[in-house]
């Protein structure tokens, strides 16, 4: 059979080639053949059936060639369009002006444009296709055009980048050499591949910079033109101990040329050219102060004084600032101690004259005594007790030119001192009770607070009960009377003197208590106590318990001072005592008219300053720019120097900026930022430590009212009236 001279599976080129030879030997055979016979035909007719199958399938093959061809050439224009596209592709990439990188699933670069890598041409060249993404990150961190800070290692700056490539979106700033920065952006494509984009910032760091620097110029400024205004001179030195601020003054103070104090100077180098030049004193020695400067732990305020040159006396204060960086200020006291130099010589002089004085007055005495004898009993017993002291400072005189060793000469000295002393208060007594007794004494009721009272009379009183080891303790009150401020408090002088005078153990109460309009001022001891027949004549002058008692402890005129003062007041005086178990005097005082004012008559009554406020910086809290502006020209007309923000935010960045803490905080009660001026001021005093405040409001709420009584922070309402800020801002910084 036909199909079985050829093998189907075979190609047609060879079925064909098969054919062609059967055909041929067919051909031969018959004509070769001598049979004619239709064996013959029979073949002819079997080659000519197998001609036009082969026929047929040539024609097949034709057909197939074409559908291949056909295939083929559409390949080619599929090809064609793809490397047409991929050069679109290839030129948009390198028609971006940044720098491309396209890293597939397998972190493998699959294609970058040329400017990928070019601010870094030491590994530009190796950033092609098939470099992973670990690679390249570890070539950028080895190249030298990467600025690292001192810091980071470029281990660690692998760790870090690697850290970011976690995320699907990242965006940040690579500081290069030479000033230059470049913005990564790594972004995660659908497919898993990574996009990077690289943009030269350089320009935009640079202006960012300028503008920077130019707000720090204006910083500075601020703080030069505030340091050269106040009247001390300020060093100002970092953490590593570097001159980072001065101002003119300081240089004036410590007799430094202005043109050596230079910027980034070490302490040392300015404490050697002045370790000449000064002397310290009050205990701290220039050891103590290096001590100080090198401390690595927290460094407490220390404070001392010290002579530079030959005259000048600075007082010295240095405080840590929260960057471990310190400020040393010089304060010039030389007028102060010369003055209290001056005050001190006069009272050699004075007390030389009084010396005199009372001698002469002695000899006066004397005279008078023999010209009158017939003097009162008052004046007998003054001569009497007056010619006591006197006599003894003049035996004490006396002796001083016996040929004493210069130990017994001080002590004789001191007694001499102590005798004379003695007069002077007799003297000062008489002159009150001959003002008293003449009604020539002129009384000034006013308000007194009597708890200012006795926070006076607690520090003059306590170190004198305090060395015979007695509790003197004083209840505190709120009680306002009505009485002369002065007598009221030599009244009460000459109790507690009294009451410590004769109490050897125990304690010494003061307090108040009410009775209707009237206040009972009481001074109970625990002391010897005073009989009852003796009750009526300790008010006398020249009356003591003991008569064997020195004109030291006192020649009995207290009492009589107080009698004739109450009477003058007319506060009536009650007394009350055991004998062995102690006293009481208890003195009436009428209630003050108008109990809650605050001013007493010499009795710690501020008074305006408006000097101090020309030393004075204060930081203005007001979202208000119009408010915030007339403020801060109300302020600066007193002299204030004022910094201005908007926000409790600004404010805090401020303040770390400058590093120089305001006198006062004035803030707005409601601000923008949502923060109340009361939490703006609580969280600048948690950070910078206690800055005296004063709130700004509209809000006249008993509530806001009653919050700013117990923060202590003065309340002042809208419309501001100028000079109750005045006051606010003198009362704070006072």
């Amino acid at each position: 059979m036909i199909e079985s001279l050829t093998d189907p599976n075979d190609p047609l080129d060879r079925q064909n080639e098969k054919l062609l030879k059967i055909v041929a030997a067919l051909m031969r055979r018959v004509e070769e053949s001598t049979d004619a016979s239709g064996a013959a035909y029979a073949q002819f007719q079997r080659a000519a059936v197998l001609e036009q199958e082969v026929r047929a399938r040539t024609d097949d093959l034709e057909r197939a060639l074409e559908l291949l061809n056909d295939s083929n050439a559409r390949l080619a224009k599929a090809n064609q369009e793809t490397e047409a596209a991929r050069a679109d592709l290839t030129n948009a990439i390198e028609a971006v002006q940044e720098g491309f990188a396209l890293f597939n699933l397998d972190e493998e670069l699959v294609l970058c444009n040329s400017r990928f890598g070019l601010h870094m041409p030491d590994i530009q060249n190796r950033l092609i296709p098939g470099l992973r993404f670990t690679e390249y990150v570890e070539l950028v961190s080895q190249s030298k055009f990467l600025s690292l800070p001192d810091a980071v290692a470029p281990q660690d700056w692998v760790l870090r980048r690697m850290a970011r490539h976690a995320d699907d979106h990242v965006v940040f700033n690579v500081r290069l050499s030479c000033n230059r920065w470049m913005q990564v952006s790594e972004h995660r494509t659908p497919n898993g591949g990574t996009v990077i984009l690289q943009t030269d910032i350089s320009d935009i760091m640079r202006l960012e910079r300028q503008e920077r620097d130019r707000i720090l110029d204006d910083k500075a400024r601020l703080i030069r033109a505030t340091l050269e205004h106040i009247d001390q001179g300020v060093c100002i030195f970092d953490s590593k101990l570097r001159l980072v601020g001065w101002n003119n003054r300081a240089s004036e103070l410590l007799a430094i040329p202005n043109s050596q104090f230079q910027m980034g100077a070490q302490f040392q180098t300015l404490f050697n050219r002045l370790s000449a030049t000064i002397r310290f004193e009050g205990g701290v020695t220039d050891a103590d102060l290096l001590a100080w400067v090198n401390c690595s732990t927290d460094r407490p305020p220390l404070q001392f004084q010290m002579h530079s040159g030959r005259t000048k006396i600075l007082s010295v204060f240095a405080q840590e600032m929260p960057d471990r960086g310190f400020v040393i200020s010089f304060t010039d006291i030389t007028a102060e101690r010369q003055s209290a130099q001056a005050l001190y010589e006069a009272k050699e002089l004075l007390e030389q004259r009084v010396a005199s004085r009372t001698m002469e007055l002695a000899d006066a005495l004397n005279e008078a005594e023999r010209a009158n004898a017939s003097k009162s009993r008052f004046v007998a017993a003054a001569s009497h007790d007056l010619l006591q002291p006197l006599s003894a400072a003049k035996l004490y005189v006396a002796t001083l030119g016996g040929g004493l060793d210069e130990a017994e000469a001080s002590a004789v000295a001191a007694k001499a001192e102590s005798a004379l002393n003695s007069v002077e208060h007799i003297l000062e007594a008489l002159l009150d009770i001959s003002k008293l007794d003449s009604g020539r004494a002129s009384v000034h009721l006013s308000s007194v607070l009597v708890g200012e009272l006795f926070s006076q009379l607690e520090d003059a009183f306590r170190p004198v009960a305090q060395a015979k080891g007695l509790e003197l303790r004083f209840v505190g009150t709120e009680a306002a009377v009505r009485s002369d401020a002065s007598y009221l408090r030599r009244i009460l002088q000459n109790l507690l003197s009294n009451a410590i005078r004769y109490t050897e153990a125990g304690k010494v109460l003061v307090g108040v208590r009410r009775k209707n309009n009237v206040f009972a001022i009481h001074v109970w001891d625990t002391g010897i106590g005073i009989a009852d027949d003796q009750q009526d004549i300790v008010f006398q002058e020249f009356k003591r318990l003991h008569s064997d008692a020195s004109a030291a402890d006192g020649m009995g005129l207290g009492l009589a001072i107080v009698e004739r003062a109450c009477g003058l007041l007319k506060h009536p005086i009650q007394l009350r005592s055991e004998l062995g178990r102690g006293s009481g005097f208890s003195i009436e005082v009428p209630s003050a008219e108008e109990t809650g004012t605050k001013q007493s008559s010499g009795i710690a009554a501020k008074k305006s300053n408006s000097e101090v406020l020309r030393t004075t910086v204060a930081l203005l809290i007001e979202n208000d720019d119009n408010l915030r502006a007339a403020l801060s020209m109300t302020m600066e007309a007193w002299g204030v120097q004022v910094l201005e923000t908007a926000s409790t935010e600004k404010a805090a960045e401020l303040l770390r900026e400058i590093g120089i803490l305001p006198d006062v905080v004035i803030a707005d009660y409601q601000l923008s930022d949502g923060k109340a001026g009361t939490d703006a001021i609580a969280d600048l005093t948690r950070e910078f430590g206690h800055l005296p405040g004063c709130i700004i409001s509209a809000n006249r709420s008993p509530e806001l009212a009653t919050y700013c009584k117990k923060a202590g922070l003065p309340l002042l309402h809208k419309p501001i009236d100028a000079q109750m800020l005045k006051s606010a801002l003198e009362t704070a910084v006072g």
